[in-house]
């Protein structure tokens, strides 16, 4: 059995591949933005559970709760966090649309996203050698 079985090492490692991804789009963003008529594309972001789903290929991982003040029941947004910020571009005199410190800010966001989940993985698999006995 090797760690790329384990649930948990498919659930990060998916996400990791969607960070890469979103690195590209945001680099070609960064670049192109002096290209006139340009306009900055996004990836879109999946929803944990669906790619959880089916990295585990059913639905056996799920919150729970002891109060109703812990979080929103499941399906709902908590109170406060269902509206979604609309998003405006500048649009410069060459017809571009790409802000880039709009575009360094992810860039950043998926950097730090990124190697928080490298972390994990590496802390997971460190608890796994412990378990194993084998420190190295």
């Amino acid at each position: 059995m090797t760690i790329q079985n384990i649930a948990l090492f498919k659930a990060l490692g998916s996400k990791m591949q969607y960070l890469d991804a979103k690195q590209k789009v945001l680099a070609q963003n960064i670049s192109n933005a002096d290209t006139p008529n340009y306009t900055a594309r996004e990836i879109s972001n999946p929803d944990f559970g669906r790619v959880l789903k089916k990295v585990t290929g059913d639905n056996s991982v799920r919150l729970s709760t002891r109060t109703a003040g812990h979080m929103a029941p499941v399906g709902e947004a908590a109170p406060g966090r269902n509206q979604k910020q609309g998003e405006f571009y500048e649009v410069a005199p060459g017809k571009n649309a790409v802000v880039l410190e709009e575009q360094m800010l992810k860039a950043t966001e998926a950097s730090m996203d990124h190697s928080l989940m490298l972390n994990v993985m590496k802390k997971n698999i460190g608890m796994i050698r412990m378990a194993i006995g084998n420190n190295n």
